[in-house]
C-alpha cells in the first residue's frame, strides 16, 4: 500500500498516456496542419521515423563521430552465435552492457559479468540486441540538445543529473532490508531478485551501486542540472552534433568522468543518442510539479513543429 502511496503522490511514475495525453492533441492537429500523418520524421530526417519508432541503436551509433561512443557490436539471437569467439574479435571484454537494439526507457538493459549470463540474455529475447563495452567512467547525464535547421549553433535545453541505485553498508542489514528503507529503491526489489544477492550484507562505510545505468525504472534519481549548463558546454556538444547528419532534437545519455573535463570535451561517452522519442528528463526531478513538467514538455514540442516546419519549407 505504501508503495501505491508514494507512486500516486510522486508523478515521475504516472502513466506516460496521461503525462503525455496533451501532446497528443497537440499532433493530431498538427497532422492535420502538415498534411501528412508522418510529419515527425522531419524532425530528423537521418534518423528512422525521426527517432520516435523502430529506429536502430546501432545505425544512430554510426551517425556519430568515431570515439565519441563505447564500442558495440549487433547481434542476431536467432542465428547461432559462439559468443566467446566474437567477443575476442571485436576486442570486447567482461563485463558488458546488453540492451536491444530498438527500445525505450532503458528497457531490456542490463549488465553481464559472464559468457553465461550473456548466453541466457540471448536465449531469452527475440529481437536483435547490442553487446556495449561498459564504459568505466563514474557519473552520468542526460542532454538535451535542439538546432534549427537553417542555424550552425544548437543550443542545450534541459540536463538531467543521475543519481545510481546505491547502497551504504551498516555492516548488520542486508541489502534488501536497506532497499527497505527508501521507498524509491524498494520499488526495484522484485526487479532485482535473482540478479542480485539481496541477502549480501555491506560492511560499515562500503557502498554497493546496484544498477550501474542511469534508468528511472531501475532506481535511479533524476534531477534537474540546468544551473550547469554552460556557453562551453554548449559549444563543445554543438560541435559534436553539428555535423551528424540529419540530426536536429534529441537527448544524449553521457557518462562521464568530472563535470569541468565534459565541458571540455574529454573523458566522456555517448552511451545513447536518441531521436523524436526523447523526454527532457530534467521535469522528472522530485522538485518539479506535474505542471512544470507539462510546461517543458509544451517548449520542447514547439521546438520540434518549428524544425518540421522548416525542413519541410511550409
Amino acid at each position: 500500500m505504501r508503495l501505491w502511496l508514494h507512486k500516486c503522490m510522486h508523478w515521475e511514475y504516472w502513466s506516460q498516456y496521461l503525462t503525455y495525453a496533451p501532446t497528443f492533441f497537440l499532433w493530431l492537429f498538427w497532422t492535420i496542419k502538415f498534411r501528412s500523418l508522418t510529419f515527425f520524421k522531419y524532425a530528423n530526417p537521418g534518423i528512422k521515423n525521426g527517432g520516435l519508432y523502430g529506429d536502430s541503436k546501432f545505425e544512430i551509433y554510426k551517425l556519430l563521430p568515431d570515439g565519441s561512443f563505447p564500442k558495440t557490436i549487433l547481434v542476431d539471437p536467432t542465428l547461432i552465435n559462439d559468443f566467446s569467439k566474437l567477443l575476442d574479435e571485436s576486442k570486447l571484454t567482461l563485463p558488458l552492457i546488453v540492451k536491444p537494439d530498438t527500445g525505450l526507457r532503458g528497457i531490456g538493459v542490463q549488465k553481464v559479468h559472464s559468457l553465461g549470463e550473456l548466453e541466457r540474455y540471448s536465449k531469452n529475447t527475440r529481437r536483435k540486441f547490442l553487446i556495449q563495452e561498459y564504459i568505466e567512467l563514474p557519473n552520468e547525464v542526460g542532454l538535451f540538445y535542439c538546432r534549427m535547421p537553417n542555424e550552425s549553433q544548437g543550443k542545450i535545453t534541459g540536463l538531467t543529473l543521475k543519481n545510481f541505485l546505491t547502497l551504504h553498508g551498516n555492516g548488520m542489514e542486508t541489502l534488501e532490508q536497506l532497499m527497505k528503507k527508501n521507498l524509491r529503491h524498494e520499488m526495484q526489489i522484485s526487479k532485482l531478485k535473482g540478479t542480485i544477492d539481496l541477502s549480501e550484507i555491506l560492511p560499515m562505510g562500503d557502498t554497493k551501486c546496484l544498477v550501474p545505468y542511469g534508468n528511472h525504472n531501475r532506481g535511479t534519481q533524476f534531477l534537474d542540472g540546468g544551473h550547469l549548463i554552460t556557453e562551453m558546454l554548449g559549444h563543445c556538444f554543438n560541435e559534436i552534433l553539428k555535423n551528424v547528419s540529419g540530426f536536429y532534437y534529441g537527448r544524449l545519455d553521457i557518462r562521464y568522468h568530472t563535470f569541468e573535463e565534459l565541458e571540455k570535451g574529454t573523458n566522456f561517452s555517448i552511451i545513447e543518442l536518441n531521436g523524436l522519442k526523447s523526454e527532457p528528463t530534467h521535469i522528472y526531478d522530485p522538485k518539479h510539479s506535474f505542471w512544470y513538467g507539462q510546461s517543458e514538455i509544451l517548449r520542447h514540442q514547439r521546438l520540434i513543429r518549428q524544425i518540421v516546419k522548416m525542413n519541410l519549407c511550409v
